[in-house]
């Protein structure tokens, strides 16, 4: 038995999928892809690192200097190269090793890895014809099996902590930036790593993608926060938005459009359906309410070692949702130089609908 048993039943996958996609070779960088079929996750510079899958063999281009530390977690052949010599001879032993020096053969290059490495690998071919991960990798990485649907519960757990000590502790004149270490100490002090925090006061909230800075907490501001952090490897990511004072009609009522649309997408993802539907459900309903211009992106992303990764709940996907997809569904709706407001959950979908990881209610923050 290996000691890496998790490997081999993702490179049975991974095989399974070649075979029925017609691929002969799978090359990863130093990425995501490449530690969730392996477990490796080697330094990444200049220096040349690919993961090379063929339907019976398997072995890494790996840096000498990057050895030691990679065997650790994999037993898989190394072909090693050293800065003095180059990695030319050692890329050429792993494609014999592979049967990869055949022309015309059907290439699946991770779309993650430096364009110099991918252009090393297809130079070092006879005419390979090449695509990305979509229909192999990436498609199984999308449904989420046990142990990765229960790190990402965990992560949402220490999120879920986070996100209501911040609320409780804003005071007036307190920064984005204070409130922004407040939930990274939260994450300390759970041992969990931050991965983002986006901490918006008043008009900065009507930026999807506000940085963070030194904007002071005044009475009567909107305030938003969407935050996420790693455990066991993987992360969480929520948005939750309130006020602090006294909110006024329309941002009570830009509130009550912006849950109604959670509620449609979540109505709406249901395995089987065009991820496309799922955005429509939300995008509809801001749209009935006035609020259509307002509303700037998709309604989500898919989740797993990455924060961003497929399916991807756009209008212009073509995934199909299947059980075991985990993404978010936030919606919002953001009035220029007044304020924004976005709910996100991120849920895994069962066979019956979504299941949301965050225990916090999305209802309305008022202080």
């Amino acid at each position: 038995m290996s000691a890496f048993p998790l490997t081999e039943t993702r490179l049975a996958s991974l095989r399974a999928r070649m075979a029925s996609t017609g691929t002969d070779l799978v090359a990863l960088g130093p990425s995501s892809h490449m530690l969730w079929t392996t477990g490796v996750h080697p330094h990444g510079d200049e220096r040349p690192v690919l993961l090379l899958i063929s339907a019976d063999r398997a072995g890494f281009l790996m840096p000498s200097l990057n050895a030691d530390a990679a065997r650790k977690a994999t037993d898989l052949p190394f072909r090693c190269w050293r800065d003095d010599e180059g990695p030319d001879a050692a890329l050429s032993a792993l494609l014999e090793d592979c049967d990869a020096r055949r022309p015309g053969l059907s290439v699946v290059l991770d779309e993650t890895m430096r364009a110099d490495f991918a252009l090393l690998l297809l130079d070092a071919m006879d005419s390979p014809s090449r695509r990305f991960t979509g229909d192999t990798l990436a498609a199984l990485r999308a449904v989420k099996d046990a142990g990765e649907a229960a790190a990402i519960k965990s992560a949402h757990r220490v999120n879920d902590q986070a996100v209501r000590k911040a609320f409780a502790a804003l005071r007036e004149g307190m920064t984005e930036l204070e409130v922004q270490a407040l939930i990274a100490a939260e994450y300390e002090r759970q041992g969990a790593a931050p991965v983002f925090c986006s901490v918006c006061f008043g008009p900065n909230s009507a930026f999807p993608h506000h940085s963070s800075g030194t904007t002071r907490l005044a009475r009567d501001m909107a305030v938003m926060i969407d935050t996420g952090c790693r455990v066991d490897g993987y992360p969480s990511d929520m948005t939750r938005s309130g006020f602090f004072g006294t909110p006024d009609e329309e941002y009570r009522r830009v509130f009550a459009v912006v849950e109604s649309a959670v509620q449609a997408a979540l109505k709406a993802a249901k395995p089987g359906v065009p991820a496309a539907e799922v955005d429509r459900a939300a995008r509809q309903t801001i749209a009935d309410a006035g609020y259509g211009d307002n509303f700037l992106h998709r309604t989500g992303h898919g989740l797993g070692l990455d924060i961003h990764e497929p399916p991807y709940i756009a209008a212009s996907s073509d995934a199909v949702l299947q059980a075991g997809n985990v993404f978010s569904i936030e919606p919002g709706i953001y009035l220029s130089g007044r304020f924004g407001v976005r709910l996100e959950e991120i849920v895994i979908l069962r066979e019956d609908g979504p299941e949301i990881f965050s225990d916090m209610p999305r209802d309305m923050v008022v202080l």
